[in-house]
């Protein structure tokens, strides 16, 4: 897994949110990502945008998180259950 799938803060601003529209819009296309949330604020004379993407890489536990699934075996889904 590359260090790519870990990062998902970003960052973005533009004079007008009309071009802060168009960047976010270029860079999801561009990334073929998803915007998971995002904030903007204006910072003097520019809208700033701090954005959260969907990380590629998920982790599923239960609810207590002891047991957690793992995908082996031509994509057959596993539980792993560790007792503690």
């Amino acid at each position: 897994m590359t260090n790519e799938n870990k990062q998902n803060l970003q960052y973005f601003e533009s004079s007008s949110m009309k071009d802060l529209f168009d960047k976010l819009q270029k860079w999801q296309y561009e990334k073929q990502k998803r915007l998971q949330s995002l904030c903007v604020e204006k910072d003097g004379d520019i809208f700033c945008c701090i954005a959260l993407t969907n990380p590629s890489e998920v982790v599923i536990t239960d609810s207590n998180g002891h047991s957690h699934a793992d995908v082996a075996d031509f994509g057959r889904l596993k539980v792993q259950i560790e007792r503690y």
